[in-house]
C-alpha cells in the first residue's frame, strides 16, 4: 500500500528490513547498541561486525533518541538507531517515546540528507506494545513528518507478517481516508 503526502511517498510492505535499498534502515535498537534479538539482531548479523564496531564507538542511545552508523554489508547506506520503549501499561510516557523514536530517525535522515528511510513497527516485538497503539503512532508520526518537510522523498514501513502488514494498512486508511 502506497500513499502520496506533500511531495513524499508513505508505503506500506511486508518483507525483510535488512534487504531494502533505501538510503537508511531504522533499527530498533536496545539501549546499548550491541544487538539483540528480532529485527536488531537480524540487522547486526546481516550488516557485519563493522556495524557493531560503530555502535561500540557510539556507546549508547537512550530510549526515544536516534544515532546512526554505516550500513556495513547491507544494501541501505546507513542504519539509523533508535530505541524504542518497552510498553508497561501505557501510562509511563509511552507513546511519546514511541513518537519520539520515529521523529528523532526522521530528523537524523533529513539533517544528513538522506531522501529514503525504512522503518520497521519499532517496540511491537520483544518491548510489548500493542500492534494497533503503536501503528497509529508510527504512521501520524511519518504522515506529520511528510507534511512539514519536503526533504525525504520516501518513508517506508517494512512489517514482519501479515497480521502486522493488516494493522497497519487499516490504520493508514483511517488516517488517509
Amino acid at each position: 500500500m502506497e500513499v502520496n503526502i506533500n511531495k513524499g511517498t508513505l508505503s506500506l510492505e511486508e518483507g525483510d528490513i535488512t534487504k531494502q535499498e533505501t538510503d537508511a534502515i531504522v533499527n530498533a535498537a536496545n539501549k546499548t547498541l550491541r544487538g539483540g534479538g528480532g529485527v536488531d539482531g537480524a540487522i547486526h548479523r546481516a550488516g557485519g561486525p563493522k556495524i557493531l564496531e560503530e555502535c561500540i564507538r557510539i556507546g549508547g542511545c537512550d530510549t526515544g533518541e536516534a544515532v546512526i552508523t554505516s550500513g556495513g554489508d547491507l544494501r541501505a547506506k546507513y542504519v539509523i538507531h533508535t530505541v524504542g520503549p518497552v510498553y508497561r501499561d501505557g501510562l509511563r510516557n509511552e507513546a511519546k517515546l514511541l513518537e519520539n523514536a520515529y521523529t528523532n530517525s526522521l530528523k537524523l535522515a533529513s539533517s544528513k540528507g538522506l531522501k529514503s528511510i525504512a522503518f520497521p513497527s519499532i517496540s511491537t516485538g520483544a518491548y510489548g506494545y500493542p500492534l494497533e497503539e503503536a501503528a497509529e503512532i508510527a504512521l501520524k508520526t511519518a504522515i506529520h513528518y511528510l507534511r512539514e518537510h519536503t526533504d525525504i522523498d520516501l518513508i517506508r514501513f517494512v512489517l514482519f507478517g501479515e497480521k502486522a502488514l493488516n494493522s497497519y494498512e487499516k490504520k493508514l486508511r483511517q488516517l488517509t481516508g
